[in-house]
């Protein structure tokens, strides 16, 4: 099982490492176009360069990167009980940033989305693992 969580952790490692990649971008050229920037509703720029796309001056998908290697690592070594409860605050995180995205802006962002996917599923695949 600890298999799968290292696969999500990889994903989440992957959407993290875009997410910073294109606001990277996206504040070196004003006239960035992300793959993500389908529409004015459907535009993941839009949530990176957000008031709400950082915390503490840090972009969230370095948290994310944080997150997802230590994740990753847990997992590897076969400590799935930390990764369910770091699942847990991850769910917190995804709630309030899927509640900011989708309600407040307006906004659907493909990345993030995916990533609340791929959060989801860590919490069910860990707590498997776990329990």
């Amino acid at each position: 099982m600890e298999w799968v969580l290292m696969v999500l952790a990889l994903l989440g490692l992957l959407l993290s490492c875009y997410a910073l990649y294109v606001e990277w971008k996206f504040h070196q050229k004003k006239k960035y176009h992300a793959l993500c920037d389908i529409s004015s509703a459907v535009s993941c720029t839009k949530a990176f360069s957000s008031p709400y796309g950082r915390l503490f001056k840090l972009p969230n998908a370095f948290y994310g990167v944080l997150f997802y290697v230590s994740v990753f690592l847990f997992a590897f070594y076969g400590l799935p009980t930390f990764v369910f409860y770091g699942a847990v605050l991850s769910m917190l995180a995804t709630f309030v940033l899927a509640y900011l995205s989708y309600v407040k802006m307006k906004n659907l962002c493909l990345v993030c989305s995916s990533i609340y996917v791929v959060n989801i599923l860590l919490l069910i695949f860990s707590y498997r693992a776990a329990f």
